[in-house]
């Protein structure tokens, strides 16, 4: 009778368990987004008092490619929020641009662009087919695309609004991120969710920097990614760093 008791313990506990909240991914990169008084205008100029106050913060990770040289790239962004959405301010320096794709879903990942990683909840995992989490590639005419669930790339040009400006070989993105949950469904009316001080948003940020191949040359994170493959941000949550919203 004992023994039964205790299986059947276990089970219910098991079962408990499963219907509890998951646990969030590792917190391995924390950094602190501060808020914006007044939303930036999506313009290219960044001349908010909120880009004045926020840091730089670097693209220096070589996910994809070989070794480059500070002639070749260099990158670093600034973050905010409000209730609204996740502002961006991206410098890249870069020798040139190229964009050898007129259809804005074929091969957008080996042209320039910039690409947001974006978890609102902050729970990792898996996110290649499905919503869980977002890639967005933000290319440089402002079409935005990720994967959908039915495995085809998709236009996501509403969540994303970007703005760009250019000084010499700098060139400089201004970019407003709207948040979705898991529960976005493609086809449907889908709100936003507004943001508040004192949640974690798993974050990173990466380019695509391509002078001129059929395929980029590198692709550049914001995140150290352990091992081998450090190409797994399109796919794999749990990699991505991790935004805390202060006020």
């Amino acid at each position: 009778m004992k023994q039964k008791l205790i299986i059947v313990a276990i089970a219910l506990g098991l079962a408990l368990a499963s219907c509890g909240p998951q646990p969030t991914k590792e917190n391995h990169q924390l950094l602190d987004a501060e808020k914006a008084e007044v939303a930036p205008t999506i313009d290219g100029t960044f001349t908010e008092a909120i880009w004045d106050r926020a840091k730089w913060l670097p693209i220096d990770q070589n996910w994809l490619g070989e070794p480059y040289t500070a002639r070749d790239f260099s990158g670093r962004y600034k973050v905010a929020w409000d209730e609204e959405a996740l502002y961006l301010l991206v410098e890249i320096r870069d020798d040139s641009l190229f964009d050898q794709q007129a259809d804005p879903l074929k091969r957008y990942w080996d042209d320039d662009c910039v690409e947001i990683f974006v978890d609102e909840d902050n729970s990792g995992g898996e996110h290649q087919f499905n919503h869980n989490a977002f890639a967005y590639h933000v290319a440089l005419d402002g079409h935005v695309v990720d994967l959908a669930p039915d495995q085809e790339p998709r236009l996501y040009d509403d969540h994303v609004k970007s703005a760009r400006s250019f000084l010499a070989n700098t060139k400089y993105w201004e970019l407003a991120v709207k948040l979705y949950t898991d529960s976005f469904k493609d086809g449907s009316k889908n709100k936003p969710r507004k943001l508040k001080a004192g949640e974690q948003i798993g974050f990173a940020l990466a380019y695509c920097d391509n002078d001129g191949s059929a395929e980029r040359e590198n692709f550049i994170g914001s995140v150290e990614v352990p091992g081998e493959d450090k190409n797994q941000g399109w796919i794999n949550a749990d990699i991505f760093g991790t935004l805390l919203l202060k006020e």
